[in-house]
């Protein structure tokens, strides 16, 4: 970008909310459900081998999900956003009779046959994977706590990857027990929930051109994370 480009951008008028909300959900162009190993998954391409490795490496990302929240809230001044966010520890951690989403997990992982020792032992993780996951981490420890939550927003795009599992698994993969896909049931409508929340924060910070394109630099920051981790497990599951 050369000097005179950069001067148009910082001078360029803020985008109302619409449009500012297209930018940010055409984004979704990028997202990891079109990486190739996705798209093979989805064809019901993968062997036995490739699912296990996917589902043992994603459960490294299951599990700091609910630290990566707790970062956030760490750093929030303000309590009624304290309060709404809290919910996404617990969908994940669960609470009383919830068992919540990292449990959910591990369940899938015994329906492809990873026992609960193996999974949680996290020695299926590969250096890729368990580098991406930590940067995302780090990235919201260290941000302002409006940039961690603009970062959440690929959530956006996760209800169409889960609905694809769950109807092209039982089809393509029946050797996994269908009771262990309930992750990808209960993440559709926690997620849908969740984007209304998170949206609702960028729109109201992000209100510059500079904040606007800002926000969409870290957006693709965590679409290139989770891009990131798909390169790596498909690397190590050929």
């Amino acid at each position: 970008m050369n000097a005179n480009t950069k001067e148009a951008t910082a001078v360029a008028a803020p985008w109302d909310r619409t449009e500012f909300e297209a930018q940010l959900r055409a984004k979704g162009a990028g997202y990891h459900i079109h990486h190739p190993f996705n798209v093979k998954m989805t064809n019901g391409e993968l062997t036995h081998e490739q699912i296990r490795g996917w589902v043992a490496n994603r459960f490294y990302y299951q599990i700091i999900i609910p630290q990566k929240d707790g970062a956030i809230i760490s750093n929030c001044d303000d309590r009624e956003t304290r309060r709404k966010w809290v919910l996404r520890i617990l969908d994940h951690d669960g609470w009383e009779d919830n068992e919540g989403g990292i449990e959910a997990w591990t369940a899938l992982g015994k329906a492809v046959g990873i026992s609960r020792e193996d999974l949680w032992s996290l020695k299926f993780v590969v250096p890729g994977v368990r580098f991406a996951v930590d940067a995302y981490l780090n990235f919201a420890r260290r941000s302002p706590w409006q940039e961690a939550v603009c970062s959440s927003l690929t959530e956006m795009f996760a209800p169409k990857i889960h609905k694809d599992r769950l109807a092209n698994w039982p089809q393509h993969y029946p050797w996994i027990e269908t009771t262990g896909l309930q992750y990808f049931r209960s993440r559709i409508s926690l997620a849908e929930r969740d984007v209304e929340h998170g949206l609702a924060v960028t729109l109201d910070h992000f209100t510059t051109r500079v904040q606007q394109d800002r926000a969409l630099d870290i957006l693709q920051l965590k679409l290139d994370i989770l891009w990131s981790m798909l390169d790596a497990i498909d690397k190590a599951y050929p």
